[in-house]
């Protein structure tokens, strides 16, 4: 068959289209195996980060002393405490515990949730003048700072009176000025319970025995955290002397916290912070501390020693604390003093990370879309459409070159027809 001029401009003009067009993107094509694509770079896994060990949310309930740990970690101590707890103040990470969440009364331990919730009502230099009011229902025995009717204080004042005295009369006056005693009772309630807190139960807000007030090492443990992230808590609960005034001139106050003053032959804790301690009859003593060494804080909490006088409740919290910077990365932790839905949102540091290709070899090898993605972050918002551009031809170039094709081919059918079978070949 000879072929017309015609033909040969159809033929051409055919293959020029089908030059021009783009080839389509297969994502099929890349995603095969490796081992179907000769020259391409093998697939490979990210390494797996170390695993991240799972605590169990109910192990600080079960009696008994709860510690997890790992080679080389120092032994606990033996405390006389009925419950105690040791944590690392940042994470909130509990590195051992007895009996945690045993319900103890508190004594005056319990003010560290009463500045929790009552710090914020008033600026530390607000003046108030007390009132015989304020001053009344004190609990008989209560410690004192000496407040008197009739005085004006400032709010600072007050707080140190809370803090280094640990004085229910401060408490009284504040708690005042912060809608009376009932209603403090229940906004301690509430915060406890907003901070995770859930053996607590208030009664009266100073810490002073009354039937069914409780708390429990945990609970204290996690009031002491709460207060370090307060710049004014911390500051108060870690002073050791203030002058508390008195009219035209005024005394002197030292902070009954013997491992913060070194007073009473307690050796004075390297770092120590505060927090707070108490003591009634019916409580025994009671001691939250925290102290910092290098780049680490840990909080402890200590509950009605059984043995050693009054002082023990400082010496075994001294050697908890030893115990705990000693045990740095050396056990697993056992609790977490945050609450459980905050812990629970982590995400797990073990989840699989997706296989991933080996970028060895020339940039001309690697993934085209993979690259143009990894441009979109200098390129901006251009080169993030031209890589969806990209993604979506490869699904849908195939069928117009299909079109094309068979439109080209039906027209020089048509045109041989015409051309040749008009003559009735």
């Amino acid at each position: 068959m000879i072929v017309t001029p015609a033909v040969r401009h159809v033929a051409a003009g055919a293959a020029a289209l089908l030059l021009a067009l783009p080839v389509p993107y297969a994502p099929s094509a890349l995603a095969a195996p490796a081992a179907a694509r000769p020259g391409a770079p093998a697939e490979v896994a990210e390494p797996t980060p170390p695993a991240r060990h799972v605590v169990d949310p109910a192990r600080l309930g079960r009696p008994g002393t709860q510690v997890q740990p790992l080679r080389g970690a120092p032994a606990l101590p033996a405390l006389s405490a009925l419950s105690w707890v040791v944590a690392d103040a940042s994470t909130g990470e509990v590195l051992a515990a007895r009996d945690a969440h045993k319900p103890l009364p508190p004594a005056s331990t319990l003010k560290t949730l009463f500045a929790l919730t009552a710090l914020p009502g008033h600026d530390p230099d607000e003046r108030h003048t007390v009132s015989d009011a304020e001053l009344t229902g004190i609990g008989e025995g209560s410690s004192l700072v000496g407040l008197k009717e009739g005085y004006t204080y400032k709010v600072s004042d007050l707080w140190n009176g809370v803090f280094l005295s640990s004085g229910n009369d401060a408490v009284h006056v504040l708690a005042a000025m912060n809608g009376g005693w009932t209603a403090m009772s229940r906004k301690m309630q509430e915060k406890a319970r907003a901070l995770g807190a859930r053996d607590t139960h208030v009664v009266s807000p100073d810490g002073y025995d009354a039937p069914g007030q409780v708390s429990s090492a945990f609970d204290l443990a996690v009031f002491g955290r709460a207060g370090l992230q307060d710049p004014q808590f911390t500051r108060y609960c870690s002073t050791r002397y203030a002058d508390f005034p008195a009219g035209s001139w005024s005394y002197g106050i030292a902070n009954t916290n013997r491992l913060l003053t070194g007073e009473s032959g307690v050796a004075r804790y390297p770092g120590l912070i505060g927090v707070k301690n108490g003591y009634t009859s019916n409580a025994g003593n009671t001691l939250i501390a925290a102290a910092k060494r290098g780049s680490r804080t840990l909080v402890v909490s200590v509950m009605n020693p059984q043995g050693g006088g009054g002082l023990a409740v400082y010496e075994e919290a001294r050697e908890l604390l030893d115990w705990g910077f000693a045990a740095g990365g050396k056990v697993r932790p056992v609790g977490s003093l945050l609450p459980a839905a905050r812990a629970s949102a982590r995400p797990p540091a073990t989840a699989e990370r997706p296989a991933v290709r080996a970028q060895a070899g020339p940039p001309a090898a690697r993934d085209p879309l993979h690259a143009l993605a990894a441009s979109a972050g200098t390129q901006g918002a251009p080169a993030r459409d031209a890589a969806r551009d990209a993604s979506a031809s490869g699904r849908t170039a195939g069928l117009p070159l299909a079109l094309v094709g068979s439109a080209l081919g039906a027209a020089l059918s048509l045109w041989l027809w015409r051309r040749f079978g008009a003559r009735g070949n």
